[in-house]
């Protein structure tokens, strides 16, 4: 378990870093309510947005897109609606989008869910 925790916190700083070339701006990292956890809170442009960090080695248990189901992104979005309330941003257009890491390719999926 600790190495998987290892690997997973490896990952978020590799899309963190990813997402800041790509125009981002990293707010949080790692916000956690009774619903769930977001990985990364993140400004791209006027949109406030909600990454959701998969890696996967290869893709013999599938891709890492595929694991953001629905019971993980109805976590997300309470966990979304819950940040917002807590720092009074409801006007703040948002959007939820995922980093898929795949061996040593990422790629960002805006609007994924």
């Amino acid at each position: 378990m600790r190495n998987q925790r290892k690997t997973g916190m490896e990952k978020e700083e590799t899309a963190c870093r990813f997402l800041v070339s790509q125009g981002y701006e990293v707010l949080e990292r790692n916000f956690y309510s009774h619903f769930g956890e977001i990985d990364i809170v993140a400004r791209d442009g006027e949109y406030l947005v909600f990454v959701e960090v998969k890696y996967r080695k290869n893709a013999a248990y599938g891709y890492p897109l595929e694991a953001v189901n629905g019971a993980k992104q109805q976590k997300i979005r309470k966990t979304a609606e819950y940040y917002l309330y807590r720092h009074n941003l409801f006007s703040v257009p948002a959007r939820f989008d995922v980093v898929e890491i795949l061996g040593k390719k990422i790629r960002v999926i805006k609007n994924a869910f």
